[in-house]
């Protein structure tokens, strides 16, 4: 049996298509009009909600990416996470999953083995059932999910619905590229990578647990695009946003890394479609990175009025997760964000 070095780092969200073309490519597709189709790609939001009755309706979406750790057990666990995460981002509970394998034909099945069974675990943890799936032979290994999940209609959080005046939390830390990409080079520590790596495979369905008692605007997860792509579509061409920088959460060795020049494909492309959309009012790269560095398996970033922050806050990092009440929605300005 091969051991558990033989993935190789080149993938998570890092490898998803940049921004700006994802966009151009859908601009010109057929627009699929359906009164029972709540929500498309058409949105650029996080999953499809198509109404079954007036009180039900079922979120569909599909994750999968190449891997980006070396062990396949916890690429298991990373890309299921990753995955299931979309249906918590539009405030819905998962209900089955089906694993999507690419695998190459000359390697050994017991790797694919761990894999899966790193991600059954975690849809086991979400409370769904694994359905089953469909595999092919491939040059590299990429593994993900496509989700089933159910919501009430009349209860679908999405990601460009922020309000004025709205605070801006993020449930998880920033900076898993910059370790995950260091750590391969040996530029970035163990320990570092532990952490990075167990907040990838952290579900955020504890985050959504507490995050639906209260009335919140808009909510996405954040993954390949950045937290400041992520943030340009919530707030959808309508409002600006401030950013304290001291108040961001992230892993400090993926700060002094960024600072140092661990930098990251996805990285780069999310800085080219979005820097012109930022006006900094500090001069510090390593702050730059963290808002542009692709997250897998990122956190929930939540828009949400300001008499609720406070105590949503509060039962969120009482449940050890380690939100931050970052920003604030604000009128629209020159500059979509603007960086202090």
């Amino acid at each position: 049996m091969e051991t558990v070095q033989q993935l190789i780092v080149c993938g998570g969200c890092n490898a998803k298509i940049g921004p700006g073309n994802l966009g151009d490519l859908l601009a010109d597709l057929p627009k699929e009009t359906n009164e029972n189709l709540l929500v498309g790609f058409d949105s650029t939001d996080d999953a499809a909600v198509i109404k079954l009755r007036d009180d039900l309706a079922i979120i569909q979406t599909l994750d999968f990416f190449p891997t980006m750790v070396t062990d396949p057990y916890l690429f298991g666990k990373i890309a299921a996470a990753n995955a299931l995460s979309d249906i918590y981002a539009m405030g819905g509970e998962v209900l089955s999953a089906l694993n999507i394998v690419a695998f190459p034909e000359e390697k050994d099945l017991s790797i694919l083995k761990e894999i899966l069974r790193g991600g059954a675990e975690k849809v086991q943890e979400a409370g769904a059932i694994l359905a089953g799936g469909h595999s092919i032979h491939d040059q590299s290994v990429k593994y993900g999910l496509s989700v089933t999940g159910t919501i009430d209609p009349n209860k679908i959080y999405q990601n460009n619905t922020c309000q004025l005046g709205d605070h801006l939390i993020l449930t998880k830390p920033l900076g898993v590229s910059i370790i995950t990409v260091g750590y391969s080079a040996e530029e970035i520590s163990e320990e570092a990578f532990v952490k990075a790596t167990t907040s990838m495979e952290t579900l955020n369905k504890y985050a959504m647990d507490i995050i639906r008692k209260y009335p919140i605007n808009s909510c996405t997860d954040v993954t390949g695009f950045g937290l400041a792509g992520h943030l340009h579509e919530m707030l959808n061409d309508r409002f600006s946003a401030e950013i304290q920088s001291k108040n961001l959460p992230y892993f400090e060795e993926a700060y002094q890394g960024a600072k140092e020049f661990i930098l990251t494909a996805g990285g780069q492309r999310n800085r080219n479609y979005m820097e012109a959309k930022i006006d900094f009012q500090i001069d510090d790269f390593g702050i730059e990175e963290l808002l542009f560095d692709p997250q897998t398996s990122g956190g929930l970033l939540v828009s949400v009025p300001a008499e609720e922050v406070s105590t949503l806050l509060q039962e969120l990092q009482a449940a050890d997760i380690p939100a931050q009440d970052f920003g604030q929605v604000i009128e629209k300005q020159d500059t979509e964000l603007i960086v202090y």
